[in-house]
């Protein structure tokens, strides 16, 4: 039976899998191409903070009784015995268990436990910053907050560096100066970190929605992991603040 000249073609339709985006052939590959941009943007971190961290080292090195009397100022503030410093290590790291079992349990379809996990994620998260926050309070009123009265410190913090000047040898002046740019350093890491924070937990508030509405399945759930990748990444970065800022003298 022939086909006159004008009559259309059939062309064989493949419908597309509606969890796969037009750009992926399957999930699969959209999975590994998502997991494969996290850890490129996460090299790019490494980059980054290692480049404070190793900036901070060196001077630690160079200025060594100015790094001293910093560390001892940022470990005195305390809760209950343990340092601000100590409290959130130890909630960074169960924020890192509860997204390693939201991770799990989106893979086994554990609805409710999943949402359960999201939720106490970002309840740590919150503990920690405002951990932080009472933390950068009690500076600025120690005075050794970069800007308004960064020059003028507490009496208490004046008189040890005073003494650690006359101990060591070094210029009070000098001292000073070095003391300050230990603060700058302290600030600047502290507070990036925390901007990291912040970042994670408006990702974490969506990867909530987004469970609250069940769009994560045993077989599509790969947002969750790639946003718990940089979570880990984030208590990584902590994991190397917290012996360089708290308890290296």
């Amino acid at each position: 039976m022939s086909h006159s000249a004008d009559a259309p073609l059939a062309v064989a339709e493949h419908p597309h899998d509606p969890l796969v985006a037009e750009q992926f052939e399957d999930l699969d590959q959209q999975h590994q191409a998502g997991t494969l941009g996290m850890w490129t943007f996460l090299a790019t971190e490494v980059l980054f903070f290692g480049g404070m961290i190793c900036g901070y080292v060196i001077y630690r090195h160079l200025y060594f009784e100015a790094w001293h009397q910093g560390s001892v100022v940022v470990d005195s503030f305390a809760f209950l015995g343990i340092s601000a410093g100590g409290w959130n290590t130890a909630v960074l790291l169960t924020s890192s268990l509860t997204v390693a079992l939201a991770v799990r349990a989106a893979q086994l379809g554990q609805h409710r436990v999943l949402v359960w996990m999201l939720i106490l994620t970002m309840i740590l998260g919150v503990g920690f910053l405002a951990i932080k926050a009472s933390e950068y309070t009690h500076e600025y009123h120690e005075g050794v907050v970069p800007g308004w009265g960064f020059f003028n410190p507490d009496e208490h913090i004046r008189h040890d560096l005073e003494h650690a000047a006359d101990q060591s040898g070094i210029n009070p002046d000098l001292l000073h100066r070095q003391f300050q740019l230990f603060w700058c350093f302290y600030f600047f890491m502290t507070g990036t970190h925390a901007l990291h924070m912040i970042i994670g937990l408006g990702l974490f508030t969506y990867l909530l929605v987004q469970a609250l509405r069940h769009r994560f399945t045993p077989v599509k759930h790969a947002p969750v992991e790639i946003i718990g990748l940089y979570w880990h990444f984030v208590d990584l970065v902590w994991i190397f603040l917290f012996p360089l800022l708290y308890l290296i003298r």
